[in-house]
């Protein structure tokens, strides 16, 4: 399966790090929010092939430290595992982007030494994880993908969006407890895109942003705000 997309420069989507990003096309969610809408449409045929990110990629060998894998939801690319070890061999650091879905997947790619940062969505509170998603979700498999990046010593992230219409204090203390102890959770600014699937929603005015992070800060050790 090739990559839908790359940008080729990014300073922001690795912490400290200069990368690229990949996107896959495939995901099982279908957040109302998400930006890379497009990118899901039967009919979305733009393709970049492999052979043309492993040239790129060498030519930016010494330039660039990190390669980004988002989607979509990279954990559904069936050879991604492979893709991942000749871009380990170029000698990249590699972050995923994740839902989560898939914590099998996760812990193989961990434990073979493939990725080295795990940013992971975290939709809302577990009882309104089908909503936000935008699908029926199995939400062992998201518990279990936090503990399997609690326990992976390698670094890590949570991150939410946030929606007006989907996001109330109850959800942020629910969630709280959800992750208690990990060491990062954003909270991002919702933004419309002409790629986002509902373009009716609405962000989090900052005010309340602001007082989520101060019921998330009972439970994580760093709580902060992005595009705020």
């Amino acid at each position: 399966m090739d990559f839908v997309a790359i940008n080729k420069l990014s300073l922001l989507d690795y912490p400290n790090k200069m990368s690229c990003i990949l996107f896959t096309r495939t995901c099982n969610f279908r957040c109302p929010f998400c930006h890379n809408g497009l990118t899901l449409l039967e009919d979305y045929e733009t393709v970049v092939p492999f052979d043309e990110v492993i040239s790129f990629l060498k030519k930016r060998q010494g330039i660039l430290d990190g390669v980004v894998i988002s989607g979509g939801e990279p954990t559904l690319m069936p050879d991604l595992a492979d893709k991942l070890r000749i871009i380990k061999d170029l000698g990249y650091l590699i972050k995923l982007d994740t839902n989560g879905s898939n914590p099998d997947i996760l812990l193989d790619l961990i434990e073979e030494g493939l990725i080295d940062y795990v940013a992971m969505d975290i939709k809302n509170s577990l009882e309104k994880y089908d909503l936000t998603g935008g699908a029926k979700i199995n939400k062992d498999h998201i518990l279990r993908s936090i503990e399997i990046l609690k326990n992976s010593g390698i670094e890590y992230e949570f991150r939410t969006t946030l929606i007006k219409e989907f996001h109330s204090k109850e959800d942020m203390y629910a969630m709280g407890k959800m992750l208690e102890g990990c060491p990062n959770l954003y909270l991002q600014k919702f933004v419309i895109s002409d790629g986002v699937i509902n373009k009716n929603l609405h962000p989090v005015d900052e005010d309340l942003a602001n007082s989520f992070v101060e019921i998330l800060e009972q439970y994580i050790d760093n709580v902060e705000l992005r595009g705020y």
